[in-house]
């Protein structure tokens, strides 16, 4: 349940991409970057750890492909910051 699933610049949770019950949105920046512009989690999955489990997912993802994280969303530098694990992916101003 709540699995994390990876399409076209987006990471969501639910049956459809177009509609999902939570998402977090991307933009590549050059060959070695993601930008996180967009973090949104339904009303009926707040509270549960569903934005981070979106924001772990962007990271799994930044390490398997030899990417950083430019995290201009407000949640995801939050969480990209409080986790000293994720410091070999996030980019720092």
């Amino acid at each position: 349940m709540n699995h994390v699933k990876h399409s076209d610049k987006m990471f969501y949770i639910g049956d459809s991409k177009t509609k999902p019950d939570a998402m977090m949105t991307y933009v590549p920046n050059g060959d070695d970057k993601i930008v996180i512009d967009h973090t949104e989690v339904s009303d009926e999955l707040q509270g549960q750890g569903i934005g981070r489990k979106l924001v772990e997912a962007a990271v799994k993802y930044a390490r398997d492909n030899n990417k950083k994280i430019v995290p201009v969303c407000s949640y995801a530098k939050k969480v990209l910051e409080e986790n000293k694990g994720y410091q070999d992916v996030r980019v720092t101003e």
